[in-house]
Order: structure tokens, then C-alpha cells, then sequence
């Protein structure tokens, strides 16, 4: 039956962005140890992950629309999960829908809540990279040997601890 190939692929999709989200725990793991090596390899897998993830997607539609196609609906319809269901009468049908439904929204919920960590996770770590090489970059405040006073300081400064320009 068509809704159960639908029901079957949210499962799917639900699976896969639960691997996405034990990724993106890693991911964080991997940014707060400072840890480049492991953050690249979760990227890597991220990244095929997320091409699974397109055709699980694919899949999905494709179930859609045999779906609707089997109740008789001929136009290719992008219709949500919610509308789907209005569409489905028996009972138990309805409700493995409604509950892959939720499992899923709170799933990708939970993603986008780590990610958005993630993203400021990153932010702190280049600003404060940003920030250490301005320090570096900086001229020192005052010279470390000992100037008379009667010495006019001069307008022209060296460069800091750290030449950018090198």
C-alpha cells in the first residue's frame, strides 16, 4: 500500500537525520576540544550523509505521489504531512502517520537547535582567533628599553609582534 511506503520512507528520512544529529554532537565535541582533524572527518560524513538524505527525500515524494495517486488525485500536488493525513481514513493508517510526523518535526527540531550552537560555537572560536591576531598585529604601547624624556616620541610606529603583510 502506498501510505505504508510513505509511512516507511519518513521512517527513513527520521533515521537519517538522527544520524545527522549524532554527527552534529560530535561536530560539537569537535569545536569546543579545538579538534580540526576530527572536525573535517565529521564534515566529510555530513556530507554524505546529506546526499542520502536528498534521496531519502526523493524517495518520499515519490511514495506522495503514489499515494495520491491511489486515492484517485491525478495533479502532482506538493502537499504536507498534515494535508496528507486528511486524506487517510483508516485509524491506524492515520495515526503511524501522525507519530512519524512528530518523531520527524522533533528530530529536525533538535538538529536545527545544535546547529545554530554550532554556528555560534564557530563565530567565538574566529572571534577569538580575530582577536588574538589583532593583538599580535598591534604595535606595543610603549617602547620596553628606556628613553630619556627629553626625547620627542616620533609619529612613526614598527610593526607589531606580527607582521600581516609577511
Amino acid at each position: 500500500m502506498a501510505i505504508q511506503q510513505l509511512i516507511d520512507s519518513l521512517n527513513e528520512l527520521n533515521e537519517a537525520h538522527l544520524s545527522m544529529l549524532k554527527w552534529g554532537e560530535s561536530k560539537k565535541e569537535a569545536i569546543m576540544a579545538n579538534d580540526i582533524e576530527t572536525l573535517i572527518s565529521i564534515m566529510n560524513q555530513e556530507s554524505k550523509l546529506m546526499k542520502q538524505i536528498s534521496a531519502l527525500e526523493e524517495k518520499r515524494l515519490a511514495a506522495c505521489q503514489a499515494f495520491l495517486q491511489e486515492k484517485g488525485i491525478k495533479s502532482m500536488l506538493q502537499l504536507n504531512i498534515t494535508e496528507l493525513t486528511r486524506l487517510v481514513f483508516d485509524p491506524e493508517e492515520k495515526e503511524a502517520l501522525k507519530n512519524m510526523q512528530s518523531a520527524l518535526s522533533w528530530t529536525l527540531h533538535e538538529l536545527k537547535r545544535l546547529n545554530d550552537l554550532n554556528q555560534k560555537l564557530i563565530e567565538q572560536s574566529l572571534a577569538f582567533v580575530n582577536y588574538s591576531v589583532e593583538l599580535l598585529g598591534a604595535p606595543p604601547e610603549q617602547e620596553a628599553t628606556y628613553k630619556p624624556p627629553t626625547d620627542k616620541p616620533s609619529g612613526f610606529k614598527g610593526p607589531g609582534y606580527f607582521d600581516a603583510r609577511a
